[in-house]
């Protein structure tokens, strides 16, 4: 295990190692980090900006062909190895596999039974590269105790990350493509900076990254964080950390409910079934409450059957209104902001009530804000903006519902295809997997845009019927008040305290023990090529080892639903101190 004659060097075409000179590929990365250091590009221009940036980096990736470290064989062929290691160190195994599920890739199936550290701000505030950082250290070290699971991880992975240019063009005029388009630039940065760090900096001297470290290198380990991360715990349970999970990691995702969380006493991840499961059949879990654009920006496959599917709009009230003053201030009674993204969602209805709160304050006029800043009772008012129950007026209902209906059939003329020719082109058997992603994800965001259209319009029509008829508003006891939310929607708390719309990272209590699914455990969903700092009390050492607790369960010939997953008390790849 780690032997050495089982890693080779890639190979250039003509069978030779790529020759550049260290002066030459400076003055590359150089370049690179200029231009992704840049201001943000002008709006419309951000196209233009990747097509350079790519241009770059595909220049530093030609010059470097042959530098990477491969493994020999498939990924298929460690797995073996993968088992083996696991049960050695404590991981119990016995109900499950290591399994191809076609289209949805491997899985588990049941069975029977630094200094450098210390002295860069960048990996202080960003445990997720310096985890990104640590992986590739240990994967460039033959004798590493991690090794038979870095082995077993995909060599490349679906996220836009490794789409083709013509791939990453089919998203043009989507709500998701600047977050792709950002994913992309923050890397290339991020590489350009590591690498000049690597190359100059005393301390790293000493990492085995310095002779080698290509962008492709770089690209695989932010990918493979950002896939499989999840915060977990310190053995006191006062911080929380980064970490890779094995086996665990390797569960794939349906709809249900979040069923892992953390045992501190005994420094574990701990999961139980979602549901019965019955020899030969996928293990699943729940990674969360996710939209395509997530799953797919960040875990790399689109999910068709997703239940929490939404796209972003971003809000804002005007400065420059007339009327700007007041209606802060009534949003700012209500606990949300002047300007903020939301998001429009695939299920009935289409917004939230927050949502519904803040367009029923952006729609207000003069003396309907006055009566909720100034009336009786003016403050317990503001806990009705968000029930659908009591509008404001039937004129403010339905301005709010045709702004709706409008900015919907604005956004989707921002697409360069219809529905009906995204259909057309998920229909063509020879499309290539990266592009049908992007259509796929595309029309998604169509088809809830066409959703909250149709439901603007209906709206539209029947709160003018009421206008029409003269009804009269519906009334409602104080004591009855509820507390700013939509009846229709599925989310039932108060707007008030719901600082951040469904969908966008939310702080989780640090006593509560769930694990959000691959990715969260406490806190919010790190990304490996955000830009976001870290909790600063995140331990982050990239020299550090790895710590792994296991006490497992025993094993049983089938999985009822609640009962624990023997094989998720596993070793767990984290940055904190250990003797490994």
């Amino acid at each position: 295990m780690g032997k050495k004659s089982r890693v080779k060097t890639q190979k250039s075409g003509s069978g030779a190692m790529a020759v550049v000179s260290p002066k030459e590929m400076m003055n590359l990365i150089a370049e690179l980090l200029q231009k992704c250091s840049s201001a943000a590009a002008s709006a419309g221009k951000e196209w233009e900006e990747y097509i350079q940036i790519r241009g770059l980096v595909e220049r530093i990736r030609k010059k470097q062909k042959g530098m990477s470290i491969v493994f020999e064989g498939s990924r298929e062929d460690h797995f073996p190895e993968l088992m083996s290691w696991a049960k050695e160190n404590g991981a119990s195994c016995e109900c499950f596999t290591v399994a191809n599920f076609g289209k949805e890739g491997y899985g588990l199936r049941k069975i029977f039974s630094s200094p450098l550290y210390s002295q860069d701000r960048i990996l202080q505030a960003m445990g997720n590269v310096t985890l990104a950082l640590h992986l590739l250290c240990e994967r460039a070290n033959p004798a590493s105790f991690w090794l038979p699971y870095i082995r077993s991880l995909p060599q490349e992975y679906d996220i836009p990350l490794y789409y083709q240019q013509e791939d990453v063009q089919l998203l043009l005029g989507t709500q998701a493509v600047q977050d792709v388009l950002s994913q992309y630039k923050n890397t290339a940065r991020q590489y350009a900076y590591f690498y000049k760090l690597v190359q100059t900096h005393p301390t790293a001297s000493k990492l085995p990254l310095k002779d080698c470290f290509t962008f492709d290198d770089y690209r695989w380990a932010v990918s493979s964080v950002m896939t499989r991360q999840n915060q977990i715990p310190t053995e006191d349970g006062s911080r929380v950390t980064l970490a890779l999970i094995p086996l665990w990691d390797m569960c794939n995702h349906t709809n249900g409910l979040i069923t892992t969380g953390y045992n501190l006493e005994d420094d574990r991840c701990e999961c139980v079934a979602l549901q019965d499961y019955k020899e030969n059949e996928q293990i699943y879990i729940f990674y969360g409450t996710r939209s395509n654009a997530e799953f797919v920006i960040h875990n790399g496959f689109f999910f068709q059957d997703d239940a929490h599917d939404r796209v972003k709009i971003k809000l804002g009230v005007s400065k420059s209104e007339r009327l700007y003053a007041m209606k802060a201030e009534v949003l700012a009674r209500a606990g949300i902001p002047a300007s903020y993204v939301f998001a429009l969602h695939c299920n009935e209805p289409p917004i939230s009530a927050q949502l519904l709160a803040f367009l029923r304050v952006f729609c207000m006029t003069e003396d309907e804000l006055k009566y909720y800043l100034l009336g009786d009772r003016a403050i317990n008012k503001i806990f009705t903006l968000g029930n659908s129950e009591f509008p404001v007026s039937w004129e403010n209902e339905i301005k709010l519902w045709t702004f709706l209906e409008t900015r919907a059939a604005l956004l989707l003329k921002t697409y360069k295809t219809t529905s009906e020719e995204d259909r057309s082109m998920l229909e063509k058997p020879d499309l290539s997997l990266h592009s049908r992603m992007a259509i796929q994800l595309r029309l998604a965001e169509k088809q809830i845009l066409e959703k909250a259209l149709a439901c603007g319009r209906a709206k539209r029509l029947y709160f003018q019927k009421k206008l029409e008829e003269g009804a009269s508003l519906p009334c409602y006891e104080e004591s009855d008040i509820a507390l700013l939310e939509n009846t229709e929607a599925d989310a039932k708390l108060p707007v008030i305290l719901r600082k951040v719309e469904e969908g966008q990272e939310i702080q989780v209590d640090e006593d509560s023990p769930l694990l959000n699914g691959m990715k969260v455990v406490y806190g919010t969903n790190a990304e490996a090529n955000g830009e976001r700092d870290q909790d600063n009390n995140v331990s982050t050492d990239v020299n550090s080892a790895l710590t792994y607790a296991m006490k497992p369960y025993s094993s049983s010939d089938s999985v009822r639903q609640g009962t624990p997953l023997e094989a998720f008390s596993s070793p767990a790849l984290k940055m904190c101190s250990s003797n490994h």
